[in-house]
Order: structure tokens, then C-alpha cells, then sequence
């Protein structure tokens, strides 16, 4: 089930052959610069890009020696390209390639979730546009509260994935930050102007501070960009999951021909990619507090935080990218009950209107405590003794003293709730 929906274009930014491709173009980037400034000549930067590539199994192999990746890697690049390998890795740290490396996959990654983005939010609207007068009941506290439509709670989820989207390409564009700066980020071998030049052949921007690292908050606020994505996710996932429950039965997560929806139970079908998409979120929720700790480290630099992003990225941004296909196959292809909708928004002989009717008593001069009693004694009576609302006030004299029945028949009209729908939908183009 999950690799129908993991692309292995999100999955292989993150296999060691890619992580040792992003930290060769940044290690070639800076040879450009060098030999930009004069410091390598023209032959031996062509005679570099010919030969500088690797192996990862004569990395592994190498760092079963040395016990250092980046020093495993260097070696075994250096022994590929031979005398002109004296060029390389000239002022810098492990750091300046790591770091800088990871940007690259953050921002490649982050590209993929973008047009995830893109594409849950078009799923959205085009839902939102088709049940736009679809009737449904909101509720609160998971109680009937009054009528909506089901086009206007889509609009609601198309809201939180626009706003997530806005804060996705803010934090994206804040990690799009590289290094150049040596040991302890003073450029103490290596001229500023190569990490300008290195960051402008990579599409980075230069930190404006780094230690022998780039500060983890900067990497702390993608995860976290990417926690609130899951989190959104599984707000509408639960409530996707609570309308598939059979008392209510508004919505299903379509059944598939041949699916099976419990080994002892042939009658069951159960919301598992709402419920599937509950679980990741509290992983990716979870790696953001790793990412948080990953902020205070020692002095310049030390390694805690390195074991936990080999981790965090990968998952979290996998996870999101998994998470975002499935939940847009759900919607795309979302089985919606009109008739279930509107008969649940006419339980009790429609009590969703009690406030038309006490809204209308206070209009006759009643005081909204002595119409509130009125409307709640005949509303409680229908739901306590599965009566019916609109005729308990059809009968109760102390609302006919004000209301003729035609009065009390016109706060049931449903229409009336929905004639500001309108303006909902222009505040989303649709």
C-alpha cells in the first residue's frame, strides 16, 4: 500500500548515492569558484569534472578504515581524479559539503512537496466547486450545531492547505541557505568570495552567520513546516474518518472491487487511509520535537544533531510527500451520501434550527432568556424522547402567543442558512 503512493523521485534524494552527488556538486562548485578566482587553472578544473566520481562501495569500504564519511568519500574521489586532486576540498570542513549538501536536498525535496501542495489544493477546490450546495449538517463538540454545505467544510480544508502552503515556501525559502566558511566559520582559508560564488552556482544564498554549521533552527523550522503539513492532514483525516462511522455515514473512503475490510467481518469497511494518515502525522509531529533539540549544541559545533537528521529528513519529507498523494486519492475519490447529509441535518424534526426560532421570538419583544427556555424545553423533548422539534412548537402555547405557524414553519427553512455561501466561495476564487 504505501509505495502506491511514494514516488522514488522524493525517495532518492535521500540513498547515499544521491547524498555523495549532492556533496560532489558542492565540492565541484567550489573548484568553479577557485578556478574562477585564478587558484586552480583551466586544465586541471576540465581535468577534475572528467574524473571526479565515486563509489559507495569503496566509500563504505574506505570509512570501515577511517571511520569519517566525508573523509572516505574525498579519499576515494581523490584516488579517481589523481594529481590534480590536491584542488580539492582546498580551506574547507566536513561542515561547509554536509551542510551545504543538505540544503540542496531540502530544497529539492521541498520542490516536490510544493507540487503536492498544488495538487491537494486543486483536488480541493474542485471538490469544494461540486458540492458547493450539498447540504450537511456543522457540528461542534461533535454535536449538530446547523445546517452548511459540504462544498463550504471543503473550503475550510482548502484554507488550511493554502496557509499551509504559504508557510511551507516562507521556511523553504529560509533553508535555502549554504557555507563556505572553514573550521569555525572565519573564513580563516578561504576567501568569502567563494562561498558567494559557490552559493550562486548552487541556487543557495550564503548564511549570513555559520559556526563550523549552519544554526539548526534554520533545519528545525522545515520540520517543523512540515509537522503542521501532517497535522493539517490529519485534521481533515479524522474528520474524514468520523462521517465514515455507520451511525453517520456521510462520507467513505471509496471501496475498492476485491477489497476486504476485516478478516472475521464481511460486512465491514473501515477509513484505513484516514486512519493510516493519523498515524504518520504523530511520527512527523514527533521528529519536529528531534529537530528542536537538534538547536543547542556545543560551542562551534559537535555531532549530536547529525545521527538524528540522518533520520528526520528523510522520513519527514518522505512521509509528507506519501501522506499528501494518499489523502488526495481519498478526496479525488470520496463517496459522499447526499441523502445521509440531509437526513441528518432533520434528526428530532430538525432541533438544528432552535436559533431561527429563538432569534425569531426575541424579534416579538420576548427577552432572550425567557425565548431561550421556551425553545430549549421543546428542543430537549424532541431529542430526549425522539420527538420531533417542529411540531412540539406547533403545539406549545407559550410560542404560539407570539408565533403564528406559518412563522415557526419559516425558521426551518434551510435555504436561509445557506445565502452567504457565496461570499465564502469569491474569497477563494471559486
Amino acid at each position: 500500500m504505501i509505495d502506491r503512493y511514494c514516488r522514488n523521485e522524493m525517495k532518492s534524494i535521500w540513498d547515499l548515492d544521491s547524498k555523495f552527488k549532492y556533496y560532489l556538486a558542492v565540492e565541484l562548485a567550489v573548484c568553479k569558484a577557485y578556478n574562477k578566482s585564478g587558484k586552480i587553472p583551466d586544465d586541471a578544473l576540465k581535468d577534475i569534472l572528467n574524473k571526479a566520481s565515486f563509489s559507495v562501495e569503496r566509500i563504505d569500504e574506505i570509512e570501515r578504515e577511517t571511520h569519517h564519511d566525508v573523509i572516505a568519500f574525498l579519499t576515494n574521489i581523490n584516488e579517481n581524479i589523481g594529481e590534480n586532486s590536491r584542488y580539492m576540498h582546498m580551506g574547507l570542513t566536513s561542515s561547509d559539503v554536509i551542510d551545504t549538501a543538505l540544503a540542496l536536498q531540502i530544497k529539492d525535496s521541498g520542490e516536490i512537496i510544493l507540487k503536492d501542495l498544488d495538487d491537494i489544493i486543486k483536488i480541493v477546490k474542485e471538490k469544494a466547486k461540486e458540492h458547493k450546495n450539498t447540504i450537511c449538517i456543522g457540528r461542534s463538540h461533535g454535536v449538530h450545531a446547523e445546517p452548511m454545505t459540504f462544498g463550504v467544510k471543503l473550503c475550510g480544508w482548502l484554507d488550511l492547505f493554502e496557509r499551509a502552503k504559504r508557510n511551507f515556501e516562507y521556511v523553504l525559502e529560509e533553508s535555502r541557505i549554504g557555507q563556505i566558511s572553514g573550521p569555525v566559520g572565519t573564513y580563516s582559508n578561504i576567501d568569502p568570495e567563494i562561498e558567494k560564488q559557490v552559493c550562486e552556482y548552487l541556487g543557495l544564498k550564503p548564511a549570513k552567520f555559520s559556526t563550523q554549521i549552519i544554526a539548526r533552527d534554520i533545519h528545525a523550522r522545515f520540520i517543523q513546516s512540515l509537522a503542521v503539513i501532517s497535522s493539517v492532514i490529519e485534521q481533515i483525516a479524522v474528520e474524514l474518518r468520523h462521517l465514515q462511522r455507520t451511525e453517520v455515514l456521510e462520507i467513505e473512503e471509496r471501496f475498492t472491487d476485491g477489497q476486504k475490510g476485516s478478516s472475521a467481518m464481511p460486512h465491514k469497511k473501515n477509513p484505513i487511509s484516514g486512519e493510516n494518515l493519523s498515524g504518520l502525522a504523530r511520527i512527523v509531529r514527533a521528529n519536529s520535537l528531534a529537530a528542536l533539540e537538534n538547536i543547542p549544541l556545543w560551542h562551534e559545533r559537535d555531532i549530536s544533531h547529525s545521527s538524528a537528521e540522518r533520520i528526520i529528513f528523510p522520513d519527514s519529507t518522505i512521509l509528507v510527500d506519501y501522506m499528501l498523494a494518499r489523502l488526495s486519492n481519498v478526496i479525488k475519490n470520496l463517496v459522499v451520501h447526499k441523502e445521509n447529509m440531509l437526513k441528518n441535518t432533520k434528526l428530532f424534526g430538525g432541533i438544528v434550527f432552535s436559533q431561527k426560532v429563538l432569534l425569531k421570538l426575541c424579534d416579538k419583544g420576548l427577552s432572550r432568556e425567557d425565548a431561550y427556555k421556551i425553545v430549549q424545553k421543546n428542543a430537549l423533548d424532541a431529542f430526549n424522547n425522539q420527538g420531533n422539534f417542529k411540531e412540539n412548537l406547533l403545539k406549545d402555547n407559550d410560542v404560539k402567543k407570539y408565533l403564528f405557524d406559518k412563522e415557526i414553519l419559516e425558521c426551518f427553512d434551510i435555504n436561509d442558512y445557506l445565502k452567504n455561501i457565496d461570499y465564502i466561495y469569491k474569497k477563494f476564487d471559486i
